[in-house]
């Protein structure tokens, strides 16, 4: 997995595509081989982020930071729950975080899923090391995005209630969403994992049914800027569909 002790890991994942594994017989035992392996490896001075995205906001239901179901998979939900996690309150992107770090990812959280002091900006200030199990592409992708200022993204700002120890409390929430003025600016990781691939920032290997891959948050930098200025839209599927010039409004 190209890991090494202190890392700190987000992992995006879809553990139940690897297959069946030897002495895991239900999905509890299956994410706790995945949990202690990757501990294995970074030891008590790395820290495991996994995503806890809800999509509260957007979808005007109210976000609570101990009941809220992660939307991202059985892993996610798995940490989530762990009895050593701690979430960060976020109505559309939470994450939940297990290890040396943790309280450097929870305080000071910010409205702005993509912004500073934000999950992705302090991981990317780590320099931190992104696991995909059986997933494409990653969301950090478009904090690289809001950090190049691509013009087909914009932060847009919705309201909510988070509840807070039985509480519920006003709250808004800002996301980098894509322009719906043309179909053709849909998000696709396609292009980033060819480049990421060819230039050998994007490391993987095989395991069962399925595969590993991990890359540096300074690589998912490097292969976006390397490629963007080029290829404007390569993040996008205008650049498949043969659309130079979207609509962008």
């Amino acid at each position: 997995m190209h890991l090494t002790k202190g890392d700190t890991i987000y992992c995006h994942s879809s553990i139940g595509y690897f297959g069946h594994l030897l002495n895991c017989d239900n999905a509890d035992d299956l994410c706790e081989c995945f949990f202690d392996s990757i501990f294995e490896i970074i030891g008590d001075s790395g820290t495991l982020i996994v995503p806890t995205y809800t999509y509260s906001f957007p979808k005007n239901e109210i976000f609570s930071p101990n009941k809220s179901v992660s939307k991202m998979g059985i892993f996610s939900e798995w940490v989530r729950k762990h009895t050593d996690s701690l979430r960060v309150v976020d109505p559309c992107y939470s994450a939940s975080v297990i290890g040396k770090n943790k309280e450097y990812f929870i305080k000071n959280a910010t409205v702005n899923s993509f912004g500073k002091n934000s999950v992705f900006d302090k991981f990317f200030n780590l320099n931190g090391r992104i696991l995909c199990l059986n997933f494409p592409g990653n969301t950090f992708i478009h904090y690289i995005e809001r950090k190049l200022n691509v013009n087909y993204r914009f932060d847009k700002i919705f309201y909510g209630l988070i509840e807070e120890n039985g509480v519920l409390v006003d709250a808004k929430s800002i996301i980098y969403v894509q322009f719906l003025s043309d179909d053709s600016l849909e998000h696709t990781p396609i292009n980033y994992e060819i480049e990421g691939r060819k230039s050998g920032l994007i490391k993987s290997v095989k395991l069962g049914r399925g595969e590993m891959s991990s890359v540096s948050s300074k690589g998912v930098h490097k292969t976006i800027s390397n490629n963007i200025k080029k290829r404007p839209y390569f993040l996008t599927k205008a650049e498949e569909m043969g659309i130079s010039s979207p609509k962008i409004f």
